[in-house]
């Protein structure tokens, strides 16, 4: 199945105002004109803020920057720039650009980009005065705070080919503020310069992450407190994953009031990955942003907003720390495994095999999760303690096990088991070896209970893991409780919404609907978890009996076809070998589904 690559950017469109007034006088003219503006101050500026040139378009230019106040510093500079030209040229003959900007998710397609986000950056710029910057909320949003300019906020305009209208801001700056050196010369790029006042520190050998204190755009000083009290959470909740470096509060709260640069918070705190935000009060209403920087690059690697009533203020902070918490995690571990796919493999460390073993895992094929296996038994390799490791390992015998790919099955069931009991024996306090070990045991050594109880332990020591809550949900199912599986399942999804393994929490939240009589819903669940990961095998089983439970006889012969390729071996008789189904209602529920699909006794 091939998606999309989309990436979060910030984009620049710019263009000259009365180009063709301007080539209908003096066409030379006008384009080497042109041409000087784009060597002599476009490129330079781009160069100096780190936007990458995506395309010329005659007379504009679309431009790729990884941070919102990159895009903006370079297009003020810019702007700035071309005013100072030739002050005593006539209005009529000067060039003189309009720019539109936008953050957004845009579709990465070789070295374009494209999407609805390239087109609101283009119809900003139409509509911006000449001289002058358009940008959209989401880069007033990102930039408001920390750079020299002012903004006017102009409402929800309606923009050509733009389904829904967008709230615009026009930009204001001194000039004194934004003149750039004399000298052509480039000034050294961030990389090149030092701070004098602080030593910098190393990276952890994990993710690391710092969390700001959030800005208070309200003149209520109580929302100080609020926005202090979410950032509080946030770390809290952060911390209790043990995967990640977080760094304590005190030293974050050392940059409260201040607007400082994201790279030197990375490098002075020695983290990859900052958290800023700002709260809001408007009227009876709280607006939330959030959003998490690539230290190193100042990329935005994701942005979120929640807006909520003053009254329930408490309830509104508990659920901007568990949706920032629930989408961060998940967020930084893509930014990471792409990080790892980008080394050297005669540098790799146990980390770094466990990362490309957890991007194979996700993937779900035969292959990759035996590519999976071999990663993470090197990572142990080099890291026998690696409590994680082990139950990601047992995980990938389970995996084999419900897809029906063992190859010798007491050797393998056996040696899953000892990777389960070993994750949790060194992982007490840790809560992805307690919930990928408990759930391997569950399967591989026939310990439901026990596999529910190590759940519940890591549920405690983090609330804000998604594959708790969901592997939880699957053993819930199989004990024989599909009402309480299945509010699991959504707080999985609600908490991970963009999950890689959301494909699996479909899949069981359809199983357990199918144990509770609900087989539309079970047969549709089934239905998209299969479309992610044909191979599935346990997800064809509860669509087949799902859809001929629902009457849909051709559906499930369809899908009874398609499971005896995966499994020609599958019969009545050995599905209590093969899930480990507690309630014998639930456990002839499904054969009855089967049988009436067409799977032999």
């Amino acid at each position: 199945m091939v998606h999309d690559q989309r990436k979060l950017v910030a984009v620049l469109a710019a263009d000259v105002v009365g180009y063709s007034r301007l080539m209908g006088r003096d066409e030379s003219g006008t384009l080497a004109r042109l041409r000087e503006h784009r060597t002599r101050r476009l490129e330079p500026t781009l160069t100096r803020y780190g936007g990458r040139l995506v395309k010329l378009m005659g007379d504009g230019a679309l431009v790729e920057f990884a941070s919102a106040v990159d895009a903006l510093s370079a297009a003020i500079e810019f702007q700035q720039a071309m005013n100072e030209v030739d002050p005593g040229c006539p209005e009529t003959e000067r060039i003189v650009f309009r720019i539109g900007l936008h953050l957004g998710d845009m579709i990465v397609e070789g070295d374009d980009l494209y999407g609805d986000g390239v087109n609101i950056a283009a119809r900003l710029e139409t509509a911006a005065p000449a001289g002058g910057i358009l940008v959209s909320r989401t880069v007033h949003e990102a930039v408001t705070g920390r750079l020299k300019a002012t903004f006017a906020d102009l409402g929800s305009l309606t923009l050509k080919n733009i389904e829904r209208p967008v709230q615009a801001f026009s930009v204001k700056w001194e000039p004194s503020d934004w003149r750039r050196p004399s000298s052509l010369a480039l000034e050294p790029s961030y990389e090149q310069r030092q701070p004098s006042s602080v030593e910098l520190l190393a990276l952890p050998d994990k993710p690391s992450i710092a969390v700001l204190p959030f800005q208070n755009f309200s003149v209520d000083p109580e929302q100080e407190y609020f926005a202090d009290g979410i950032v509080e959470d946030i770390i809290t909740a952060l911390s209790r994953f043990k995967l990640l470096f977080v760094i304590a509060r005190n030293s974050s709260f050392a940059y409260k009031g201040r607007s400082p640069d994201i790279r030197q918070v990375g490098r002075e705190l020695g983290v990859r990955y900052v958290l800023e935000g700002s709260v809001r009060k408007a009227a009876s209403k709280v607006r939330i942003t959030s959003q998490l920087i690539d230290s190193g690059s100042g990329a935005h690697i994701w942005a979120d907003r929640l807006d909520g009533a003053l009254e329930n203020i408490f309830e509104l902070q508990d659920q901007v720390t568990e949706n920032v918490v629930g989408a961060i995690a998940p967020q930084i571990e893509r930014a990471e495994i792409e990080r790892a796919k980008q080394k050297p493999t005669d540098s790799l460390d146990a980390y770094d095999h466990y990362l490309r073993g957890m991007t194979n895992l996700h993937r779900g094929t035969r292959e990759s999760i035996d590519e999976a296996l071999a990663r993470f038994n090197r990572a142990l390799q080099l890291d026998p303690n690696f409590a994680s490791t082990h139950a990601m390992a047992a995980w990938c015998h389970f995996w084999r096990k419900v897809n029906g790919w063992m190859t010798d099955r007491p050797r393998e069931i056996a040696e899953g088991a000892r990777l389960a009991r070993r994750a949790v024996e060194l992982g007490g306090d840790d809560a992805v070896a307690l919930t990928r070990g408990g759930h391997a045991l569950a399967h591989l050594a026939g310990d439901v209970d026990g596999g529910i109880a190590l759940i519940d332990t890591a549920l405690v020591l983090n609330p804000n893991l998604a594959s708790a809550w969901f592997l939880g949900g699957f053993l819930r199912v199989w004990s024989g409780e599909p009402d309480g599986a299945t509010e699991y399942f959504a707080r999985a999804m609600r908490l991970s919404p963009l999950d890689p393994e959301l494909y699996r929490m479909q899949a069981g939240m359809a199983a357990a609907h199918l144990f509770a009589g609900r087989f539309d819903m079970a047969s549709s669940l089934a239905e998209k978890s299969f479309r992610h990961l044909p191979s599935f095998l346990m997800v064809v089983a509860v669509m087949a009996a799902s859809h001929a439970l629902a009457g849909r006889t051709d559906e499930a012969e369809r899908a009874i076809r398609h499971l005896r390729q995966l499994d020609p071996r599958l019969r009545i008789a050995n599905l209590g070998d093969w899930l480990s189904i507690r309630r014998p209602q639930d456990l002839a529920t499904f054969a009855d589904g089967l049988r009436r699909a067409g799977l032999q006794e």
